[in-house]
């Protein structure tokens, strides 16, 4: 049976967070009105001169050692060049054969495995204007205040195969620039956005044919336009037809990729150093200062949190993914009060969940990690029942405090005493006669049924588990009676 591969590379454009834009010194901020953060530098008008802004070197090179890459310490700026309305020099500064990356790697877990993914360079860019297309009129306006904002391009090796692999590494790329801070990550607002290349090839056999998506404005368009280029190509094998090499704009809306261009129209971007600017010739302490500067990253957490914590991979992502929350729960384990897996739990769930629903960071909460591991001992030693914790955690966000001083002034102490239990137990069988009568006829969830209502007549504190134990015990000896 033929077994069809795919194969993906990405090219990811992230926008950097400096003060000012990559040639000029008009401000890089988003949102202000059309066209008034500009200058005739970016604006590419006759006479004017660029000046590159060191910050965005220095941001481009701690990104290069967070993804493993060796640093050129001579590194030189080109003109690409092509005529689009958003373009108004007709050409974009960038760099072709000498970037200031290259030959670098990121490791993702997929399936509780490493995949090395390899970084065939990453270089610095100006960006371009945005088009705002009116529906209403028909007609397309410029604003030119995106021009000359500093980017970094990342472009991997074809080394995906997967575009759950994709996703990871998307995730994990974008996780790695919010612990550098070198990017705000909004990519509602353009900050990372990516073209994706394409092919499938029968395996064990040459590469196939790629096609390259333009027009990929966030991470779930991205996945939704490899699948359906995977779809498609397969297709089209499967039908004795030939992949062609095509440059394709993805349209999210119709969920389908639209022919731009082939191969046979292929633009020429005649790249050319550029003339006004000199070589980039890096300080050699100022790369040794970006190193030192990096943390321990996401990728390299993940790996600790599958192999040394028992986490599975989306845990440890969903962790890692936000330096805040891998803070509190590093924090949590180094003071080796309670297991892992709880810790996990209650910061995947509940504080991922709170942080998401209102937008608010950890450090705008009264969580700590002495009295998050406190709940989570607590609970691990059988004193709070799971729906106690809960209203535990919730008056830890809104008002912080001691654990142990919430349990006691909520009266949230679970009783485990086996005679108070027990007469929940028999109490919960006599006025359930209907679910008792079920779990006898093998319907096993009304057992579930009844240790809730043995719950809720407890007020809560009753101990889940061994209430679940005695209950069980009693239906089958008056079974077997």
């Amino acid at each position: 049976m033929t077994v069809i591969e795919p194969v993906i590379g990405l090219e990811v454009h992230v926008e950097l967070n400096t003060c000012s834009k990559l040639y000029c010194s008009c401000k890089n901020v988003f949102g202000a009105e059309p066209n008034t953060n500009v200058c005739p530098v970016c604006l590419g008008l006759p006479g004017t001169l660029p000046r590159l802004n060191k910050q965005a070197c220095y941001y481009a090179v701690k990104m290069g050692q967070a993804l493993n890459c060796r640093i050129n310490m001579f590194s030189r700026q080109d003109r690409k060049n092509y005529f689009y309305p958003d373009l108004p020099k007709a050409y974009q500064i960038s760099q072709a054969d000498i970037p200031i990356c290259d030959r670098g790697y990121l490791d993702i877990l997929v399936d509780n495995e490493i995949r090395r993914i390899g970084i065939t360079r990453i270089h610095i860019e100006e960006d371009a204007g945005k088009l705002i297309h009116d529906e209403a009129t028909g007609d397309t306006l410029c604003d030119y205040n995106r021009c000359g904002v500093p980017l970094i391009e990342i472009v991997t090796e074809p080394d995906l195969r997967s575009s759950a692999e994709a996703r990871i590494f998307l995730e994990t790329v974008r996780a790695i620039l919010r612990y550098i801070s070198i990017s705000d990550c909004k990519m509602q607002e353009g900050s990372i956005r990516c073209d994706v290349n394409v092919s499938v090839h029968e395996k064990d056999k040459p590469l196939g044919t790629r096609c390259e998506l333009k027009n990929v404005n966030s991470f779930s368009s991205a996945l939704r336009g490899v699948e359906y280029e995977i779809k498609r190509q397969t297709e089209i094998i499967a039908r004795g037809g030939t992949v062609e090499r095509e440059t394709r704009r993805w349209d999210d809306k119709n969920g389908v990729s639209i022919l731009m261009r082939s191969k046979e129209n292929a633009q020429d971007y005649r790249f050319f150093p550029e003339p006004d600017l000199g070589l980039i010739v890096l300080d050699p302490e100022a790369v040794r200062q970006a190193k030192s500067e990096i943390p321990e990253l996401p990728d390299k957490k993940m790996i600790r949190y599958v192999k040394e914590h028992g986490l599975n991979c989306s845990e440890a992502l969903i962790i890692a993914d936000s330096p805040e929350k891998a803070e509190l729960y590093d924090k949590c384990v180094s003071l080796r009060k309670c297991s892992c897996r709880s810790l996990a739990n209650r910061v995947v769930g509940e504080i991922t969940r709170y942080m998401n629903d209102t937008g608010r960071a950890i450090s705008e909460t009264g969580i700590t990690p002495e009295n998050l591991c406190g709940l989570c001992a607590a609970q691990e030693n059988g004193l709070i029942s799971s729906s106690g914790a809960k209203i535990i955690l919730d008056e830890l966000i809104t008002n912080g405090g001691n654990t142990e001083e919430i349990i006691n002034r909520l009266s949230l102490v679970q009783n485990s005493d086996t005679v108070f239990l027990s007469e929940l137990a028999d109490r919960a069988i006599a006025l359930n006669e209907k679910s008792v009568k079920d779990y006898r006829n093998g319907k096993t969830n009304a057992l579930g049924y009844l240790v809730g209502q043995a719950m809720k007549a407890s007020g809560g504190k009753a101990d889940p588990a061994k209430l679940r134990g005695i209950l069980e015990n009693k239906l089958k000896m008056e079974e077997k009676q």
